[in-house]
C-alpha cells in the first residue's frame, strides 16, 4: 500500500513481503480459527484467543453475483445506482483455517465455480473524503 491508501477497516489485514495476510484469531483452548479477529472463541467461548495471519490461497466454496446497490449505510461505497458495477461475492476456504466471505474480483458468473482456486488480492473499493484510494480484500482466480 502506499501512503495515498487506507484499508477500509484496520485490523483484517497486513502486508508481509509485499503480499496481504488475512488476520484472523484461533482459539487456545479448542483451536477454532475465524475471521476477523474475535475476542472469544464462538465454538468454545473461550477467551484464550491469539492472532494469526491466514493462508493467501483458497478455494471457492460458494459464490454468487452482487447485482444490485447495496444499501447505504452499512455500505460505503460511493457509487450511485447510475454507475454501479455488480461483483462477485463468495465464501472462500482457506485450508486448515476457516471460510472467509470476500468479494470477489471476478464479476462474470460464467467465469465462476465451486472448487475454484482463489487467491487473497488487495483492490480499490472507493476514495475517501481526504482524497485517499480506500482499498478492501478480494479474492481472484488463480491464473
Amino acid at each position: 500500500m502506499s501512503a495515498s491508501q487506507v484499508p477500509v477497516a484496520d485490523g483484517l489485514w497486513r502486508v508481509v513481503d509485499d503480499e496481504p495476510r488475512l488476520i484472523g484469531s484461533r482459539c487456545g483452548a479448542c483451536g477454532e480459527t475465524r475471521f476477523p479477529v474475535q475476542g472469544s472463541c464462538a465454538r468454545c467461548a473461550g477467551t484464550e484467543m491469539e492472532t494469526v495471519d491466514l493462508p493467501t490461497n483458497g478455494t471457492l466454496w460458494s459464490w454468487t453475483v452482487q447485482g444490485f446497490l447495496p444499501k447505504n449505510p452499512p455500505y460505503a461505497g460511493r457509487e450511485t445506482a447510475l454507475d454501479f458495477v455488480p461483483y462477485g461475492v463468495g465464501y472462500v476456504d482457506l485450508p486448515g483455517a476457516c471460510i472467509v466471505e470476500s468479494r470477489l474480483t471476478e464479476n462474470r458468473a460464467e467465469h465462476l465455480r465451486i472448487e475454484m482456486p482463489v487467491r487473497l488480492v488487495l483492490v480499490p473499493f472507493t476514495t475517501d473524503d481526504e482524497g485517499h484510494e480506500v482499498l478492501t480484500f478480494a479474492f481472484a482466480p488463480e491464473d
